[in-house]
C-alpha cells in the first residue's frame, strides 16, 4: 500500500501556522475573558484589541512560518521537535489577510514567524508582506510586525517603517535566565539591543513616533523570581517607554521537560496563570497607577503573593500612610487605597468640588471594592 502525502494549501497551512501563533501573546490579550484570545470558526486564532475610540476589533494572527532554526526549550515549535512544517510566503499572506479583512472579519495583522536560515532572511520575509500590503495594496491600516531576535539594525528599521506597532520579545530578566533556555541567542546583543534601537526610532519627536512598541516575558520556564522581572518592567518604562508589557505563563508540557521543575507553581498548573495574573496587576499599578517598581512587595525570595493582589499587598505592608482623608487626598495617594480604581477615583475628585463626602455611600454604588476601600479612608 502506497501513502500518498499532499501538499497542504494556502488554508491548511493558514490554519496550522495560525494554531502555532497562540504562543505569542505580545500583541493585545488580556487578562479578561472579553479581552482573550479565541479560535474562529475557521480555525484561525483572532486576537481582541482596544481602539483609540473606546471600540474592540480583532486582528488575523499568524506566523509565516513555524520552520526555526532556534532551540529555546520553551518553544513547542523549537528545532528539536517533530511538528508539521510549513510556511506561507509574501503573497499568499497578503492575499488571505486581505481577504477577511474585505469580508471585515479582521481589522488588522500581527505577522511573526519562526526563524529561517537567519534572522535577516526571516525579516525580509516579514516585510516584504507588509510592503505588499501598504505599498501594492495601498493599505493603511493596522499591522504588527514581530522583530526576530538577531536581526541587523537595518532590518529592524525597515520592519518600523511599514509597522504601526512592532515586538521584539525580551522572554527573561538579564542574560543568566536566558542562558537557562537557549544556546543560540546572546542576550544584549541580540534582544535588548534591537529593544533600544527600537525605541530609539520610536521615541517622541522621531520620524516613526506613532509605532508602537511592546515585549513579553516567558514567565517561569527559567526559575526567575517576579522580582526580577518587575524591575525590568520598571526599565522597560520609564526608560525604553515601551507601550505594554505582556506576559505568558510557561505550561509543563510545551517545552524541554527540564524546565519549570523548580517552580512553586509545579504541583499546581492552575498556580503558573495566577501568578501571570499577579504580574498583570502590577503592569497595570505601574501604567495607570503611579506606582515604580521599587514600590512592589515580594517575599524573602521575590515572588509576588499568590493569594491577595499587589496593591493590598502594599497597603498592608504600610500602615502608615492610612487612613486617608477622602476629601483631602491627592489623586495620587487615593489610587493606592485597595478597592479604589480610575473611575471612582475621578468620580471621588469631582463630586468633592461641590459636597463635603461624609459616607461610604456618596463615593459610589455599595460592592465589595467600595467595601475593602471603607478600610483604608476617613470622613
Amino acid at each position: 500500500m502506497v501513502a500518498v502525502i499532499s501538499k497542504p494549501d494556502t488554508q491548511r497551512k493558514l490554519e496550522i501556522l495560525s494554531a502555532d501563533a497562540q504562543y505569542d501573546l505580545a500583541c493585545a490579550c488580556g487578562t479578561s475573558q472579553d479581552e482573550g484570545r479565541r479560535r474562529g470558526q475557521d480555525g484561525r486564532w483572532i486576537y481582541p484589541v482596544t481602539l483609540p475610540n473606546g471600540g474592540k476589533s480583532v486582528l488575523l494572527k499568524t506566523l509565516a512560518s513555524n520552520v526555526c532554526r532556534n532551540d529555546c526549550k520553551y518553544c513547542p515549535l523549537r528545532e528539536q521537535q517533530d511538528v508539521r512544517r510549513c510556511s506561507l510566503g509574501p503573497e499568499e499572506t497578503a492575499r488571505v489577510f486581505l481577504d477577511y479583512y474585505r469580508q471585515k472579519k479582521v481589522f488588522g495583522l500581527f505577522l511573526s514567524s519562526g526563524v529561517i536560515g537567519s534572522p535577516d532572511a526571516t525579516m525580509d520575509r516579514l516585510t516584504a508582506t507588509a510592503r505588499l500590503l501598504r505599498r501594492k495594496h495601498r493599505f493603511r491600516g493596522y499591522i504588527h510586525l514581530k522583530v526576530i531576535p538577531g536581526a541587523s539594525d537595518a532590518a529592524i528599521e525597515e520592519a518600523v517603517s511599514l509597522a504601526s506597532a512592532v515586538s521584539l520579545n525580551i522572554e527573561t530578566p538579564g542574560a543568566a535566565n536566558l542562558a537557562r533556555l537557549s544556546s543560540r541567542k546572546e542576550y544584549i546583543r541580540d534582544i535588548i539591543e534591537p529593544i533600544k534601537l527600537i525605541s530609539r526610532l520610536t521615541g517622541k519627536g522621531t520620524r516613526f513616533a506613532r509605532v508602537k512598541q511592546t515585549t513579553q516575558f516567558i514567565v517561569g520556564a527559567a526559575g526567575e523570581a517576579d522580582a526580577d522581572i518587575v524591575k525590568y518592567m520598571g526599565g522597560l518604562y520609564d526608560r525604553l517607554k515601551l507601550q505594554r508589557v505582556y506576559f505568558s505563563a510557561y505550561q509543563r508540557g510545551y517545552g524541554d521537560p527540564s524546565l519549570g521543575a523548580e517552580q512553586r507553581e509545579a504541583p499546581d498548573p492552575a498556580a503558573a496563570f495566577t501568578r501571570e495574573h499577579r504580574l498583570y496587576q502590577v503592569d497595570f499599578l505601574m501604567r495607570r497607577y503611579g506606582f515604580k517598581d521599587a514600590d512592589i512587595i515580594f517575599d524573602a525570595q521575590g515572588r509576588l503573593s499568590l493569594d491577595a493582589d499587589p496593591k493590598e499587598v502594599w497597603a498592608q505592608n504600610h500602615p502608615e500612610f492610612f487612613p486617608l482623608d477622602v476629601n483631602r487626598a491627592t489623586r495620587f495617594d487615593l489610587l493606592r487605597v485597595p478597592g479604589l480604581g480610575p473611575i471612582t477615583v475621578n468620580r471621588i475628585i469631582e463630586r468633592r468640588r461641590t459636597q463635603r463626602l461624609r459616607r461610604l455611600d456618596d463615593l459610589g454604588r455599595p460592592g465589595v471594592r467600595l467595601k475593602k476601600a471603607g478600610a483604608y479612608l476617613a470622613f
